[in-house]
């Protein structure tokens, strides 16, 4: 198979069982029946078919073309209803609807520049939320960033591709590393293999600076877990995961 893009690549190597740990924590907090809710960054939809799936009234927004049309294969394979839109987190303002509950999983706020946008991403969360709407979202902890990723590698093969994955830390940027990861694809024609390259940014701040920006939002953190909220913050913690609502 040629793939078309890396989005395909990514979503075919993608841990799935992440999905479904996602989709519990999301169920022990929020019922369907609750009122719609946006899973920002949905990325392949993989989480918002799962959602859907199981009742729940959720939309999605991603500012990728590419992973918005993986969603879209994904719902219509599993005949499910899930309105996606192309946009940016940080400008949510052509959304016509608010949400009872807003998602936001895969680190992927650790994917903005600084955290002057992190809080205009949280800003813009609290001004698509009812009142009493809860927010849930995971980021990616400076133990992650600064102990766990320099060095770390990760590779894959099969008959007809491969997956290389190496991250490093970043020296002059606190609590940030790059991950380059390319895809090998075979063309059986050929007998030649396509390569497709992409270099990942990410960044995350100490707890403290999440729970200020939160609050400078105007939202209220409610709980602040581990290991998909299973699980007490420790020094080792890996990933954090928020349960936060507006009050007002």
């Amino acid at each position: 198979m040629i793939y078309q893009s890396f989005a395909e690549l990514y979503d075919e190597l993608f841990d799935p069982a992440m999905y479904d740990q996602w989709l519990d924590f999301v169920a022990a907090r929020v019922a369907p029946t609750s009122g719609p809710l946006l899973d920002l960054a949905c990325g392949s939809g993989r989480l918002g078919v799962l959602l859907a799936k199981a009742g729940y009234d959720v939309s999605g927004l991603d500012l990728s073309e590419d992973m918005l049309a993986l969603a879209a294969k994904h719902a219509e394979e599993d005949q499910v209803s899930m309105p996606l839109v192309a946009g940016n987190m940080l400008d949510l303002s052509g959304l016509e609807s608010t949400y009872q509950t807003v998602t936001c999983f895969a680190d992927s706020f650790c994917y903005l520049t600084d955290l002057d946008e992190v809080t205009q991403a949280f800003t813009q969360v609290r001004d698509h939320l009812n009142v009493g709407g809860k927010f849930l979202f995971d980021v990616i902890t400076p133990h992650q960033t600064d102990d766990v990723y320099p060095g770390y590698m990760y590779n894959y093969v099969d008959d007809t591709r491969a997956f290389v994955w190496t991250s490093y830390g970043i020296e002059d940027e606190e609590h940030a590393a790059e991950h380059d990861l390319a895809f090998f694809t075979l063309n059986e024609e050929t007998g030649e293999y396509r390569k497709v390259t992409e270099l990942h940014h990410e960044r995350t701040y100490p707890l403290a600076d999440y729970q200020a920006a939160l609050k400078q939002a105007g939202l209220t953190v409610n709980r602040v877990s581990a290991d998909f909220g299973n699980s007490d913050v420790t020094a080792d913690t890996t990933r954090w995961f928020f349960e936060v609502t507006r009050e007002a």
